[in-house]
């Protein structure tokens, strides 16, 4: 009896380690990505109405970044960013045929991007929420 009792009680810690592991796993595959790389999605208050914007974000093979700018509003997508950079939480991009620029602070939970977008003279602020 004892046996079968001590076979039991390991099988049952065998399965709650399962279970907790399991869990564990389900939460990191939930959670935000790290960092920058994804989707994101703001407007653009510009004082006379308003623009939506959506930015991708991609690594490359050699740690640099990528990205692309749609303007929803103005029927624009895939812009090509000329110059990105992300370091620990500061973002930085570019669009030169645009004469713009971003600088951003990312969130500690990596769902918030607030900064200034600069063009013409002039910046607004800007605030992305990532796209789930």
């Amino acid at each position: 009896m004892r046996k079968d009792h001590a076979f039991k009680s390991g099988m049952w810690t065998t399965l709650a380690g399962i279970a907790v592991l399991g869990l564990g796993l389900s939460a990191a595959l939930a959670a935000p990505a790290a960092g920058v790389v994804g989707d994101w999605q703001g407007t653009l208050d510009t004082g006379s109405g308003s623009l939506r914007v959506v930015l991708h974000f991609s690594q490359l093979k050699d740690e640099t970044f990528a990205g692309t700018l749609d303007s929803p509003d103005q029927g624009a997508t895939g812009i090509a960013m000329d110059k990105v950079t992300f370091r620990q939480t500061d973002l930085h991009f570019e669009i030169a045929r645009m004469g713009c620029s971003y600088d951003g602070k990312i969130s500690k939970d990596n769902l918030e991007i607030a900064g200034q977008w600069k063009q013409g003279g002039g910046a607004l602020p800007l605030s992305l929420k990532r796209v789930p």
